[in-house]
Protein backbone atom coordinates (compact mmCIF):
# COMPACT_ATOMS: atom_id res chain seq x y z
CA UNK A 1 0.00 0.00 0.00
CA UNK A 2 1.08 3.47 -0.94
CA UNK A 3 0.12 6.35 1.98
CA UNK A 4 -0.51 9.51 -0.79
CA UNK A 5 -0.59 12.71 0.32
CA UNK A 6 -2.75 14.53 -2.20
CA UNK A 7 -4.53 17.94 -1.88
CA UNK A 8 -8.52 16.99 -2.24
CA UNK A 9 -9.30 20.62 -3.54
CA UNK A 10 -6.66 20.61 -6.43
CA UNK A 11 -6.19 17.32 -6.64
CA UNK A 12 -2.51 17.84 -6.97
CA UNK A 13 -0.20 15.11 -6.06
CA UNK A 14 2.07 16.13 -3.28
CA UNK A 15 4.36 13.23 -1.61
CA UNK A 16 3.96 9.63 -0.87
CA UNK A 17 5.18 6.65 1.67
CA UNK A 18 5.60 3.05 1.11
CA UNK A 19 4.47 0.69 3.83
CA UNK A 20 6.59 -0.53 6.41
CA UNK A 21 8.09 -3.93 5.59
CA UNK A 22 7.95 -7.04 8.00
CA UNK A 23 11.04 -6.29 9.52
CA UNK A 24 10.48 -2.74 9.81
CA UNK A 25 7.10 -3.26 12.33
CA UNK A 26 9.27 -6.44 14.15
CA UNK A 27 11.98 -3.71 14.59
CA UNK A 28 9.33 -0.83 16.20
CA UNK A 29 7.84 -3.38 18.38
CA UNK A 30 11.16 -4.33 19.81
CA UNK A 31 12.06 -0.97 20.31
CA UNK A 32 8.88 -0.21 21.98
CA UNK A 33 9.73 -3.43 23.93
CA UNK A 34 12.76 -1.88 25.31
CA UNK A 35 11.73 1.65 26.09
CA UNK A 36 8.32 0.65 28.34
CA UNK A 37 10.56 -0.45 31.30
CA UNK A 38 11.97 2.96 31.82
CA UNK A 39 9.47 5.31 30.36
CA UNK A 40 6.51 3.80 32.41
CA UNK A 41 9.04 4.36 35.57
CA UNK A 42 8.92 8.14 34.60
CA UNK A 43 7.67 10.51 37.29
CA UNK A 44 4.51 12.53 36.60
CA UNK A 45 6.37 15.99 36.67
CA UNK A 46 8.88 14.73 34.06
CA UNK A 47 6.09 13.77 31.82
CA UNK A 48 4.69 16.82 32.36
CA UNK A 49 7.84 18.96 31.38
CA UNK A 50 7.63 17.17 28.36
CA UNK A 51 4.15 17.77 27.34
CA UNK A 52 4.85 21.31 28.47
CA UNK A 53 7.12 21.17 25.11
CA UNK A 54 4.58 19.50 23.22
CA UNK A 55 2.32 22.10 23.60
CA UNK A 56 5.05 25.11 22.98
CA UNK A 57 5.71 22.88 19.75
CA UNK A 58 2.56 23.29 18.68
CA UNK A 59 1.57 26.83 19.43
CA UNK A 60 5.32 27.85 17.74
CA UNK A 61 4.59 25.69 14.67
CA UNK A 62 0.95 26.02 14.47
CA UNK A 63 0.63 27.95 10.79
CA UNK A 64 2.87 25.07 9.77
CA UNK A 65 0.93 22.31 11.34
CA UNK A 66 -2.24 23.66 10.12
CA UNK A 67 -1.50 24.52 6.68
CA UNK A 68 -0.43 20.35 6.76
CA UNK A 69 -3.96 19.70 7.76
CA UNK A 70 -5.85 21.88 4.73
CA UNK A 71 -3.48 20.45 2.21
CA UNK A 72 -4.03 16.77 2.99
CA UNK A 73 -7.68 16.65 3.74
CA UNK A 74 -9.18 19.91 2.50
CA UNK A 75 -10.17 21.29 6.10
CA UNK A 76 -10.50 25.83 5.97
CA UNK A 77 -7.48 26.97 7.56
CA UNK A 78 -9.15 28.75 10.26
CA UNK A 79 -10.45 24.90 11.56
CA UNK A 80 -6.95 23.20 10.99
CA UNK A 81 -5.45 26.38 13.40
CA UNK A 82 -8.45 25.74 15.73
CA UNK A 83 -7.45 21.69 15.72
CA UNK A 84 -3.59 22.10 16.70
CA UNK A 85 -4.67 24.70 18.97
CA UNK A 86 -7.15 22.02 21.04
CA UNK A 87 -4.21 19.47 21.06
CA UNK A 88 -1.44 22.50 22.63
CA UNK A 89 -4.31 22.47 25.55
CA UNK A 90 -5.16 19.13 26.07
CA UNK A 91 -1.02 18.50 26.09
CA UNK A 92 -1.38 21.16 29.30
CA UNK A 93 -4.40 19.71 30.63
CA UNK A 94 -3.05 16.51 31.31
CA UNK A 95 0.36 17.80 32.51
CA UNK A 96 -1.56 19.44 35.31
CA UNK A 97 -4.02 16.73 35.90
CA UNK A 98 -2.53 13.47 35.26
CA UNK A 99 -0.52 13.30 38.71
CA UNK A 100 -4.21 13.60 40.28
CA UNK A 101 -6.29 11.23 38.11
CA UNK A 102 -4.38 8.14 38.45
CA UNK A 103 -3.33 9.05 42.19
CA UNK A 104 -3.75 6.00 44.60
CA UNK A 105 -7.37 6.19 46.21
CA UNK A 106 -8.02 4.75 49.85
CA UNK A 107 -10.52 2.42 50.07
CA UNK A 108 -11.93 1.58 54.27
CA UNK A 109 -12.03 -2.05 54.25
CA UNK A 110 -10.92 -4.42 57.79
CA UNK A 111 -7.05 -4.33 56.59
CA UNK A 112 -4.36 -2.09 57.75
CA UNK A 113 -4.27 -0.59 54.55
CA UNK A 114 -6.01 -0.82 51.16
CA UNK A 115 -6.22 1.32 48.00
CA UNK A 116 -6.31 1.23 44.27
CA UNK A 117 -3.04 1.97 42.47
CA UNK A 118 -3.41 2.91 38.70
CA UNK A 119 -0.69 1.29 36.41
CA UNK A 120 0.23 1.18 32.82
CA UNK A 121 -0.56 -1.87 30.52
CA UNK A 122 2.23 -1.38 27.72
CA UNK A 123 1.37 -0.21 24.23
CA UNK A 124 -1.89 1.42 23.06
CA UNK A 125 -2.22 0.41 19.70
CA UNK A 126 -4.14 3.14 17.45
CA UNK A 127 -6.16 3.27 14.45
CA UNK A 128 -6.93 6.70 13.82
CA UNK A 129 -9.42 8.72 11.31
CA UNK A 130 -8.63 11.39 8.70
CA UNK A 131 -11.23 14.04 10.04
CA UNK A 132 -9.28 15.82 12.49
CA UNK A 133 -5.89 14.01 12.18
CA UNK A 134 -4.03 16.13 14.42
CA UNK A 135 -6.57 15.94 17.53
CA UNK A 136 -7.76 12.12 17.08
CA UNK A 137 -3.87 11.16 17.47
CA UNK A 138 -3.04 13.55 20.40
CA UNK A 139 -6.87 12.40 21.99
CA UNK A 140 -5.46 8.76 22.37
CA UNK A 141 -1.85 9.92 22.88
CA UNK A 142 -1.61 11.94 25.38
CA UNK A 143 -3.46 10.44 28.06
CA UNK A 144 -2.28 7.00 27.25
CA UNK A 145 1.50 8.56 27.55
CA UNK A 146 0.91 10.33 30.76
CA UNK A 147 -0.39 7.01 32.51
CA UNK A 148 2.93 5.53 31.61
CA UNK A 149 1.97 3.12 28.01
CA UNK A 150 3.92 3.81 25.26
CA UNK A 151 2.11 4.14 21.71
CA UNK A 152 1.81 3.16 18.02
CA UNK A 153 -0.10 5.28 15.71
CA UNK A 154 -1.98 3.90 12.45
CA UNK A 155 -3.02 6.94 10.75
CA UNK A 156 -5.39 6.79 7.42
CA UNK A 157 -3.58 6.69 4.57
CA UNK A 158 -4.15 9.70 3.06
CA UNK A 159 -3.02 12.11 6.18
CA UNK A 160 0.35 10.63 5.92
CA UNK A 161 2.59 13.45 6.25
CA UNK A 162 0.83 14.69 9.96
CA UNK A 163 1.23 11.66 10.99
CA UNK A 164 5.05 11.79 10.49
CA UNK A 165 4.51 15.25 11.98
CA UNK A 166 3.02 14.56 15.04
CA UNK A 167 5.89 11.51 15.81
CA UNK A 168 8.15 14.30 14.92
CA UNK A 169 6.85 16.55 17.72
CA UNK A 170 7.07 13.82 20.11
CA UNK A 171 10.86 13.61 19.22
CA UNK A 172 11.43 17.22 19.17
CA UNK A 173 9.64 17.41 22.69
CA UNK A 174 12.73 15.13 24.36
CA UNK A 175 10.53 12.14 24.43
CA UNK A 176 12.89 8.87 23.91
CA UNK A 177 12.68 6.95 20.57
CA UNK A 178 10.38 4.16 21.03
CA UNK A 179 7.77 6.08 23.25
CA UNK A 180 5.55 7.21 20.54
CA UNK A 181 6.05 5.61 16.94
CA UNK A 182 4.28 5.94 13.60
CA UNK A 183 2.96 2.55 11.87
CA UNK A 184 2.85 3.13 7.34
CA UNK A 185 0.95 -0.72 7.59
CA UNK A 186 -0.62 -2.34 5.49
CA UNK A 187 -4.23 -3.43 6.62
CA UNK A 188 -3.02 -7.39 6.66
CA UNK A 189 -0.09 -6.39 8.82
CA UNK A 190 -2.79 -5.13 11.73
CA UNK A 191 -3.27 -8.42 13.07
CA UNK A 192 0.44 -8.96 13.77
CA UNK A 193 0.89 -5.41 15.75
CA UNK A 194 -2.48 -6.31 18.05
CA UNK A 195 -1.15 -10.24 18.32
CA UNK A 196 2.07 -8.82 19.19
CA UNK A 197 3.11 -9.07 23.26
CA UNK A 198 3.72 -5.64 24.37
CA UNK A 199 0.78 -4.15 22.74
CA UNK A 200 -1.69 -4.71 25.67
CA UNK A 201 -4.74 -2.60 23.94
CA UNK A 202 -6.12 -1.00 21.20
CA UNK A 203 -8.08 2.38 20.28
CA UNK A 204 -10.11 3.01 17.10
CA UNK A 205 -11.96 5.84 15.80
CA UNK A 206 -13.59 5.35 12.80
CA UNK A 207 -16.37 3.51 10.88
CA UNK A 208 -18.55 0.73 12.48
CA UNK A 209 -17.01 -1.81 9.59
CA UNK A 210 -13.47 -0.77 10.50
CA UNK A 211 -14.51 -0.82 14.42
CA UNK A 212 -16.00 -4.22 14.20
CA UNK A 213 -12.70 -5.56 12.20
CA UNK A 214 -10.57 -4.51 14.99
CA UNK A 215 -12.42 -5.50 18.03
CA UNK A 216 -13.07 -8.70 16.68
CA UNK A 217 -8.81 -9.22 16.24
CA UNK A 218 -8.38 -7.50 19.55
CA UNK A 219 -10.96 -9.83 21.14
CA UNK A 220 -8.67 -12.74 19.75
CA UNK A 221 -5.58 -12.02 21.28
CA UNK A 222 -7.58 -10.64 24.50
CA UNK A 223 -6.41 -6.78 23.98
CA UNK A 224 -9.06 -4.23 25.55
CA UNK A 225 -10.44 -1.80 23.05
CA UNK A 226 -11.86 1.46 22.71
CA UNK A 227 -13.82 2.57 19.91
CA UNK A 228 -15.55 5.87 19.04
CA UNK A 229 -17.46 5.17 15.66
CA UNK A 230 -19.89 6.85 14.11
CA UNK A 231 -23.08 9.35 15.20
CA UNK A 232 -26.02 10.30 13.64
CA UNK A 233 -26.58 12.69 16.56
CA UNK A 234 -29.84 14.45 17.12
CA UNK A 235 -30.32 18.17 17.66
CA UNK A 236 -33.45 18.72 19.15
CA UNK A 237 -35.07 22.45 19.13
CA UNK A 238 -38.00 22.66 21.41
CA UNK A 239 -40.88 24.67 20.91
CA UNK A 240 -40.01 27.65 23.07
CA UNK A 241 -36.80 27.84 21.80
CA UNK A 242 -34.88 31.03 20.64
CA UNK A 243 -34.33 30.83 17.03
CA UNK A 244 -31.96 33.91 16.45
CA UNK A 245 -29.76 31.71 19.00
CA UNK A 246 -30.81 28.13 17.28
CA UNK A 247 -30.50 28.21 14.12
CA UNK A 248 -26.63 29.67 13.77
CA UNK A 249 -25.84 26.97 16.19
CA UNK A 250 -27.54 24.17 13.98
CA UNK A 251 -25.41 25.53 11.47
CA UNK A 252 -22.45 25.40 13.28
CA UNK A 253 -22.90 21.93 14.51
CA UNK A 254 -24.19 20.45 11.07
CA UNK A 255 -21.12 22.10 8.88
CA UNK A 256 -18.03 21.97 11.11
CA UNK A 257 -15.16 20.81 8.82
CA UNK A 258 -17.90 20.59 6.11
CA UNK A 259 -19.90 18.02 8.24
CA UNK A 260 -17.29 15.48 8.72
CA UNK A 261 -17.37 14.84 12.11
CA UNK A 262 -18.74 12.27 13.93
CA UNK A 263 -20.36 14.58 16.47
CA UNK A 264 -21.77 17.16 13.92
CA UNK A 265 -25.67 17.33 14.34
CA UNK A 266 -27.10 15.26 11.40
CA UNK A 267 -31.20 14.72 12.04
CA UNK A 268 -32.75 18.67 12.98
CA UNK A 269 -35.60 17.52 15.30
CA UNK A 270 -38.11 20.14 15.59
CA UNK A 271 -41.38 20.83 17.06
CA UNK A 272 -44.52 21.01 14.72
CA UNK A 273 -45.23 24.79 16.10
CA UNK A 274 -41.86 26.31 15.24
CA UNK A 275 -40.97 23.66 12.52
CA UNK A 276 -41.70 26.09 9.43
CA UNK A 277 -39.69 29.01 11.10
CA UNK A 278 -36.65 27.00 12.28
CA UNK A 279 -36.73 25.44 8.22
CA UNK A 280 -36.55 29.31 6.96
CA UNK A 281 -33.98 30.75 8.90
CA UNK A 282 -31.92 27.50 8.45
CA UNK A 283 -32.00 27.35 4.86
CA UNK A 284 -31.47 31.47 4.79
CA UNK A 285 -28.03 30.81 6.95
CA UNK A 286 -26.89 27.46 4.96
CA UNK A 287 -27.24 30.26 1.75
CA UNK A 288 -24.78 32.88 3.65
CA UNK A 289 -21.84 29.97 3.81
CA UNK A 290 -19.16 31.02 1.43
CA UNK A 291 -17.56 28.31 -1.04
CA UNK A 292 -14.19 28.99 -1.80
CA UNK A 293 -10.02 27.77 -1.35
CA UNK A 294 -9.66 26.11 2.17
CA UNK A 295 -6.28 28.28 2.46
CA UNK A 296 -8.67 31.65 2.61
CA UNK A 297 -9.13 33.17 5.56
CA UNK A 298 -12.36 33.91 4.75
CA UNK A 299 -14.02 30.60 3.29
CA UNK A 300 -16.67 28.30 5.59
CA UNK A 301 -16.11 25.51 3.23
CA UNK A 302 -14.47 23.65 0.63
CA UNK A 303 -14.17 20.06 0.05
CA UNK A 304 -14.15 16.68 1.58
CA UNK A 305 -11.18 15.00 1.99
CA UNK A 306 -11.52 12.34 -0.63
CA UNK A 307 -13.94 11.71 -4.03
CA UNK A 308 -15.24 8.96 -3.07
CA UNK A 309 -16.45 10.36 0.20
CA UNK A 310 -18.54 12.75 -1.71
CA UNK A 311 -19.66 9.99 -4.40
CA UNK A 312 -20.63 7.77 -0.85
CA UNK A 313 -22.81 10.98 0.13
CA UNK A 314 -24.48 11.64 -3.30
CA UNK A 315 -25.71 7.74 -3.32
CA UNK A 316 -26.86 7.97 0.50
CA UNK A 317 -28.72 11.46 -0.62
CA UNK A 318 -30.00 10.02 -4.07
CA UNK A 319 -31.19 6.56 -2.13
CA UNK A 320 -33.26 8.86 0.37
CA UNK A 321 -35.09 11.08 -2.25
CA UNK A 322 -36.07 7.47 -3.83
CA UNK A 323 -37.87 6.79 -0.60
CA UNK A 324 -39.63 10.18 -0.84
CA UNK A 325 -37.32 12.74 1.18
CA UNK A 326 -37.24 16.54 -0.23
CA UNK A 327 -34.22 18.49 -1.05
CA UNK A 328 -35.18 21.97 -0.62
CA UNK A 329 -31.53 23.44 -0.77
CA UNK A 330 -28.31 22.05 -2.37
CA UNK A 331 -27.60 19.92 -5.25
CA UNK A 332 -27.61 15.48 -4.76
CA UNK A 333 -24.75 15.14 -7.11
CA UNK A 334 -21.16 15.17 -5.94
CA UNK A 335 -18.30 16.71 -8.49
CA UNK A 336 -15.08 15.22 -7.60
CA UNK A 337 -14.53 15.72 -3.69
CA UNK A 338 -16.92 19.25 -3.99
CA UNK A 339 -20.95 18.55 -2.38
CA UNK A 340 -22.76 21.43 -1.86
CA UNK A 341 -24.57 22.13 1.22
CA UNK A 342 -27.90 20.56 1.30
CA UNK A 343 -30.79 20.24 3.10
CA UNK A 344 -33.20 17.81 3.40
CA UNK A 345 -37.02 17.98 4.46
CA UNK A 346 -40.14 14.92 4.61
CA UNK A 347 -37.58 12.93 6.35
CA UNK A 348 -38.80 9.67 8.00
CA UNK A 349 -37.30 7.22 10.29
CA UNK A 350 -37.69 4.52 7.51
CA UNK A 351 -35.49 6.66 5.74
CA UNK A 352 -31.37 6.31 4.69
CA UNK A 353 -31.02 10.25 5.89
CA UNK A 354 -32.37 9.14 8.99
CA UNK A 355 -30.66 5.99 9.76
CA UNK A 356 -27.60 6.06 8.05
CA UNK A 357 -24.70 8.64 8.73
CA UNK A 358 -24.41 11.35 6.39
CA UNK A 359 -20.29 11.92 6.65
CA UNK A 360 -20.99 15.42 4.54
CA UNK A 361 -22.55 19.02 4.52
CA UNK A 362 -26.34 17.76 4.29
CA UNK A 363 -28.57 17.97 7.37
CA UNK A 364 -32.37 16.30 7.71
CA UNK A 365 -34.81 18.01 9.18
CA UNK A 366 -37.59 16.09 10.79
CA UNK A 367 -41.10 17.08 12.26
CA UNK A 368 -41.73 15.93 15.81
CA UNK A 369 -45.66 16.46 16.87
CA UNK A 370 -44.63 17.46 20.13
CA UNK A 371 -41.50 16.58 23.03
CA UNK A 372 -42.25 13.25 23.31
CA UNK A 373 -42.15 12.62 19.93
CA UNK A 374 -39.00 14.34 19.48
CA UNK A 375 -36.85 12.16 22.46
CA UNK A 376 -38.55 9.12 20.45
CA UNK A 377 -37.20 10.14 17.37
CA UNK A 378 -34.12 11.13 18.75
CA UNK A 379 -33.42 7.77 20.14
CA UNK A 380 -34.89 6.15 17.09
CA UNK A 381 -31.45 5.56 16.19
CA UNK A 382 -28.51 2.53 16.19
CA UNK A 383 -26.03 5.07 16.97
CA UNK A 384 -25.44 7.18 20.24
CA UNK A 385 -23.14 9.40 20.32
CA UNK A 386 -24.28 12.97 21.27
CA UNK A 387 -27.31 14.91 21.29
CA UNK A 388 -27.83 18.89 22.06
CA UNK A 389 -31.64 20.12 23.13
CA UNK A 390 -32.55 23.78 22.74
CA UNK A 391 -34.91 25.46 24.75
CA UNK A 392 -35.31 28.67 26.69
CA UNK A 393 -36.25 25.97 30.06
CA UNK A 394 -33.27 25.19 31.44
CA UNK A 395 -35.03 22.62 33.81
CA UNK A 396 -36.98 21.12 30.45
CA UNK A 397 -33.85 20.63 28.52
CA UNK A 398 -31.78 19.05 30.96
CA UNK A 399 -34.91 16.74 31.67
CA UNK A 400 -34.79 15.93 28.19
CA UNK A 401 -30.92 15.76 28.06
CA UNK A 402 -31.54 12.59 30.40
CA UNK A 403 -33.48 10.81 28.46
CA UNK A 404 -31.63 10.83 25.35
CA UNK A 405 -29.56 7.76 24.68
CA UNK A 406 -25.83 9.49 24.03
CA UNK A 407 -22.36 9.37 25.63
CA UNK A 408 -22.94 12.96 25.54
CA UNK A 409 -26.07 15.49 25.76
CA UNK A 410 -25.72 19.27 25.59
CA UNK A 411 -28.12 21.83 26.23
CA UNK A 412 -28.41 25.30 24.45
CA UNK A 413 -24.54 24.44 23.26
CA UNK A 414 -23.36 22.11 20.05
CA UNK A 415 -21.80 18.89 21.22
CA UNK A 416 -18.00 19.20 21.77
CA UNK A 417 -15.17 17.33 22.75
CA UNK A 418 -13.59 18.70 25.46
CA UNK A 419 -10.52 17.20 28.15
CA UNK A 420 -12.92 18.32 31.09
CA UNK A 421 -15.68 15.64 30.11
CA UNK A 422 -15.59 11.96 29.24
CA UNK A 423 -16.55 11.49 25.47
CA UNK A 424 -17.28 8.58 24.06
CA UNK A 425 -20.80 6.68 22.60
CA UNK A 426 -22.91 3.86 23.35
CA UNK A 427 -25.06 1.47 21.06
CA UNK A 428 -23.17 1.51 17.23
CA UNK A 429 -21.54 4.49 18.31
CA UNK A 430 -18.71 2.28 20.23
CA UNK A 431 -17.26 2.09 23.96
CA UNK A 432 -14.93 3.09 26.55
CA UNK A 433 -14.46 6.82 27.33
CA UNK A 434 -11.64 9.05 25.99
CA UNK A 435 -10.42 12.49 27.58
CA UNK A 436 -10.97 13.50 31.40
CA UNK A 437 -10.22 11.18 34.13
CA UNK A 438 -11.85 8.43 32.36
CA UNK A 439 -10.02 8.82 29.25
CA UNK A 440 -6.59 8.24 31.19
CA UNK A 441 -8.03 5.47 33.27
CA UNK A 442 -8.93 3.56 30.32
CA UNK A 443 -5.94 1.86 29.28
CA UNK A 444 -4.43 0.93 33.18
CA UNK A 445 -4.20 -1.86 35.64
CA UNK A 446 -6.38 -0.71 38.31
CA UNK A 447 -4.59 -2.66 40.61
CA UNK A 448 -6.11 -3.61 44.11
CA UNK A 449 -3.74 -3.53 46.81
CA UNK A 450 -4.56 -5.23 50.32
CA UNK A 451 -2.52 -5.00 53.79
CA UNK A 452 -3.50 -6.80 56.92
Amino acid sequence: MTFESRNPFTEEFITSFESLKTSDIAYKLHLAKLVYPSWKKVPFDKKSILFFKVSEILEKNKEQYARLITLEMGKVIKEARAEIEKCAMLCRYYAENAEKHLADEIVATEGKKSYIRFEPLGAVFAVMPWNFPFWQAFRFAVPSLMAGNVAFLKHAPNVPQCALAIENIFLQAGFEEGVFQNLFLEISDVESVIAADIVQAVTLTGSERAGSQVASLAGKYLKKTVLELGGSDAFVVLADADLDITVPNARLSRMINIGQSCIAAKRFIVEKSIYESFLEKFIESFKQLKFGNPLDENSDYACLARPDLAKNLENQVQRSLAQGANLVLGNSKADKAFFQPSILTGITPDMVAFNEELFGPVASVIVAQNENEAIELANRSVYGLGASVWTKNLEKGEKVAQQLEAGSCFVNAIVKSTPLLPFGGIKRSGYGRELSIAGIREFVNMKAIFVK
